[in-house]
């Protein structure tokens, strides 16, 4: 597989379809190759809209394929999320906030990513010794980016929590009681 070092933005890349075969191989049907799961971990990195489809059946495997290279991730060296946040995050399934939840963390993650790039591009007019006096002092612009993410994180919450709100008055109403 070429080492492509260019990198097309998200929306205007074109699709990559892999296909998983029943023994276990990945295909990735735009280079006519087979490759492994790092290399699909590599394409994620570099932006690549990646679909992942069972190769007899059609069936659109990305989400599992996702979560194996997670996985995978989570089991080497430098593990992202703690064991009490995995506990936590698995004890939403089932829950009534379940659905919040998957769109709390994806907006925050969306926020943090926005934040990161807004910082990178920055950080490139940055000398060294500016880069150390930045990070020796708390800049007004780091303040600025991180107002700005936690006022956005406090905005989905606050509208997560008009949701349940609204969705157990519905409920409350169904059974012909009222919110006190």
């Amino acid at each position: 597989m070429p080492d492509d070092n260019t990198s097309t933005p998200r929306a205007q890349a074109p699709q990559r379809i892999i296909k998983k075969y029943p023994n276990r191989r990945l295909y990735d049907t735009s280079t006519s190759t087979y490759i492994t799961l790092a290399q699909v971990r590599q394409l994620v990195i570099d932006g690549a809209d990646v679909r992942v489809r069972d190769a007899k059946s059609g069936e659109d495997l990305t989400r599992a394929i996702l979560l194996q290279i997670i996985l995978e991730e989570e089991a080497g060296g430098a593990p992202m999320f703690s064991e009490a946040a995995l506990a936590n995050i698995i004890r939403f399934y089932g829950h009534a906030m379940q659905g919040f939840m998957g769109a709390y963390i994806e907006k925050n993650v969306q926020m943090f990513t926005e934040v990161q790039a807004r910082l990178a591009d920055q950080a490139k007019t940055i000398t060294p010794e500016m880069w150390n006096q930045f990070m020796n002092l708390q800049s007004p612009m780091m303040q600025n980016l991180m107002g700005s993410y936690i006022e956005q994180s406090h905005s989905v919450f606050q509208h997560m929590q008009e949701q349940v709100n609204k969705q157990t008055e519905q409920m409350l109403g169904a059974f012909g009681l009222n919110k006190r």
